[in-house]
């Protein structure tokens, strides 16, 4: 399977140019060997920019490809911004699998004899299909005979993205080794990531784990409605979830027609983001257009519903702190402060110049504050701190990379929807009240009231933790003593050592050389005495 894959996959690329990105230097090579001998296909778009080419190329190779650009597209820190704002434009749109075939697996997985044992009603004609599942409407018997959806992973669908992942990473390696500036776009680690992001999302109990997360954390919220998940009724490739009647984000017209508050809805899409970040460390991290909804009721107090909690992201305290502080002094332009504080998280190298990076950062951002605060775009100026920081040495941070895309996502859906949008303007009070809390008094007694119980439970302990860790700081002291007196014996040790090898080296030359004149004999002699003198300090 493996070869005609393979040949599958070289043969898309080349009907669609895509030959044209080998390096120049081996293009004679390949025009003489490849592309006479084994290859002999054809572009057959030449007249579309190779941008566009990539895009097509990924939509013919697949469900799994197409995902892949998806991902690609928001690595904007890797890409050319042509290919990336290109790989943006795809669209997952996969034919469904047959609806008898899903009941049989949806019977399978929760272990039912017949379909109707758990549900009043079954569609087998699918709501929506995508690469990784397609999703059937159902009524439950349970609660009421709830409508609800289920979601069920593509049969065999493991298996193809084990295939393809496998050759992607060969490719990868390919050219990490080979091309140029493969190292820079890290490849590898990139096909890795994806990897890790499609299995993740073939467990859909993990996905109903996190949608129940979510949707404790906004209970009671006016901004974001997460639907129920019913896991009970959940495996690891069936999710039944409750059914929502929402309008897509993106149904600009639906929207107005429902006078919609398009300004507060936009803002609270903002809110949301900032909540799950710094609130719950706990934040959606797929927020595409086709994951969000909005409700149909009061839409002069809109909420947005959130589907497919398959990709989420956390960030610990100590990021959160940074990046916080990060934004307020992007806010006001404190350069110094912003290099600072990536030196005090560890993002850059400890030995990085202060002066150098608060420079570079100064350089990539002051064109962009002589726009109007509601022209500037909050994702692309976070883009640019991390392309500035990472001619710096910075690490990949995972976990930023997962924000910096669902930034993205929200600043442009927030921009969509208004486009007078100051993100900024939003976000700065939000930052500045959390802030507050996480320091001062009110976090200190806060810090102190939640830990009371723990040190309440060690305090017995305290003498005995006391007097221990007294008594290994005197072992500690007399360990350090007997370290230096034989320290200093090896020092004496190795210095004598030393006088002895210099005078056996003068008495064997002098020796050897000329034992006959006068001057090798004074050398002998003085060698001689200098290993007698040697030999007597050591009998002392």
């Amino acid at each position: 399977m493996h070869i005609s894959r393979l040949y599958k996959i070289m043969k898309t690329l080349l009907q669609y140019g895509l030959d044209d990105l080998i390096p120049e230097r081996w293009q004679p090579w390949y025009a003489q060997w490849t592309r006479k001998s084994i290859f002999w296909i054809k572009n057959k778009h030449p007249d579309k920019p190779v941008e566009a080419r990539i895009r097509l190329a990924l939509q013919d190779l697949g469900p799994v490809w197409v995902k892949f650009g998806q991902m690609l597209s928001t690595r904007r820190d890797l890409l050319p911004i042509e290919i990336a704002q290109e790989l943006a434009l795809l669209q997952d749109k996969v034919s469904p699998f047959d609806g008898e075939h899903a009941q049989k697996m949806i019977e399978k997985a929760l272990g039912l004899e017949h379909i109707s044992d758990v549900f009043d009603s079954f569609d087998k004609t699918p709501i929506a299909s995508a690469s990784i599942a397609q999703v059937h409407g159902a009524r439950l018997k349970a609660f009421d005979h709830a409508d609800v959806v289920i979601k069920v992973i593509r049969p065999n669908i493991r298996k193809t993205i084990m295939a393809d992942v496998t050759l992607m990473s060969a490719l990868a390696d390919v050219i990490y080794r080979f091309i140029p500036q493969g190292r820079r776009l890290r490849p590898v680690e990139v096909v890795r990531e994806y990897e890790k992001t499609l299995i993740d999302e073939l467990d859909l109990q993990r996905e109903a784990a996190n949608a129940i997360q979510l949707r404790r954390n906004f209970i009671d919220s006016d901004s974001l409605y997460i639907p129920e998940v019913y896991s009970d009724f959940c495996a690891e490739s069936v999710l039944v979830m409750e059914r929502i009647d929402g309008i897509p984000v993106n149904d600009m017209d639906a929207l107005q027609e429902q006078n919609t508050d398009l300004e507060k809805l936009a803002e609270r899409g903002v809110e949301v983001f900032f909540t799950q970040v710094f609130r719950d460390s706990f934040f959606h991290a797929d927020m595409h257009p086709g994951n969000i909804f909005v409700s149909r009721e009061t839409p002069s107090n809109p909420k947005y519903i959130g589907i497919d909690c398959g990709i989420v992201g956390t960030l610990n305290k100590e990021d959160k702190r940074y990046l916080a502080e990060n934004f307020i002094a992007f806010f006001n332009r404190d350069y110094r402060k912003v290099a600072e504080l990536h030196l005090d998280s560890g993002w850059v190298p400890a030995d990085t110049n202060v002066e150098e990076f608060e420079f570079a950062i100064r350089t990539v951002c002051e064109p962009i504050f002589q726009k109007p605060l509601a022209e500037i775009s909050f994702g692309h100026v976070l883009l640019n701190l991390f392309n500035t920081a990472r001619r710096f040495n910075m690490e990949v941070q995972p976990q930023l990379v997962l924000l910096q895309k669902t930034l993205l996502y929200i600043e442009g859906l927030g921009r969509q929807l208004y486009p007078q949008l100051d993100l900024w303007k939003t976000a700065k009070p939000f930052l500045e009240a959390w802030l507050k809390q996480q320091i001062g008094p009110k976090a200190v007694i806060r810090h102190i009231k939640d830990n009371l119980p723990f040190w309440g439970e060690k305090l017995p302990e305290l003498p005995d933790l006391i007097y221990d860790n007294l008594k290994l700081t005197k072992r500690a002291q007399k360990e350090n003593e007997a370290l230096k007196q034989l320290l200093v014996q090896q020092n004496k040790r190795s210095k004598q050592q030393n006088f002895m090898i210099l005078g056996s080296s003068f008495a064997i030359c002098g020796a050897v050389l000329y034992i006959g004149q006068d001057y090798y004999l004074s050398a002998t002699s003085m060698g001689v005495a200098l290993l007698v003198w040697f030999c007597s300090m050591r009998v002392r």
